[in-house]
């Protein structure tokens, strides 16, 4: 059966910019609520030995599994956000910075996109940095528990932007936690650690 991810950060390390309540609130209780409805959805269906991908494309498109998908969907990417996340992050590294700046045109032009896509999804959902099948990074949001993995790209980076993931400490402020998630808290590491092991397609398009 799945369990609950563990933070890899501390719940207060990330204060200012999200406070250890804001945390707890979003992992023990709304995080933990997906897997344990997750869990008590696929018990007894054989579907409980499953990976979540693979129960997120079983249950894609199928309105009998909807509750199912829904719940995967949500554990998965609540799992990433938390990845795409560090108390001590670091800039993005040369290789990285000339994939952005070959599709973006600079790293502030990736930001703005981003915090775009982000503050202009209507609704709750998710922005995502991802690796497209051509080699390319695009941006994308997706509604609810939607995922790039149900499509045809890799994801890299992902901020979640329904509403209790920021709400306590930036009210109806979604714009401020979007930038302040980008200038302060993305793990580039991870994103460099995802690229080179995860995305043969875009290294074989890399810039000259």
């Amino acid at each position: 059966m799945f369990e609950l991810m563990p933070l890899p950060f501390s719940e207060d390390s990330l204060e200012p910019h999200v406070s250890a309540k804001t945390i707890r609130l979003h992992h023990d209780k709304h995080h933990r609520k997906y897997v344990d409805t997750l869990n008590q959805l696929v018990g007894g269906t054989g579907m409980e030995d499953m990976t979540l991908d693979v129960i997120i494309q079983a249950a894609s498109g199928k309105p009998e599994m909807r509750a199912i998908f829904n719940n995967a969907g949500q554990v998965w990417n609540h799992d990433f956000f938390w990845a795409s996340m560090s108390a001590s992050p670091t800039e993005p590294n040369d290789e990285i910075r000339s994939w952005i700046n070959r599709d973006f045109g600079s790293i502030d032009d990736f930001k703005k996109q981003f915090k775009d896509a982000a503050t202009g999804h209507f609704g709750s959902g998710w922005a995502w940095l991802v690796v497209a099948a051509d080699g390319t990074l695009q941006v994308i949001s997706t509604s609810n528990a939607e995922t790039p993995i149900n499509g045809d790209l890799w994801p890299l980076i992902t901020c979640d932007v329904w509403e209790h993931a920021y709400y306590w400490d930036y009210q109806n402020r979604r714009a401020d936690f979007v930038q302040t998630f980008l200038d302060h808290l993305i793990n580039w590491d991870f994103v460099a650690a995802r690229l080179e092991t995860e995305a043969p397609q875009l290294r074989s398009s890399a810039p000259a």
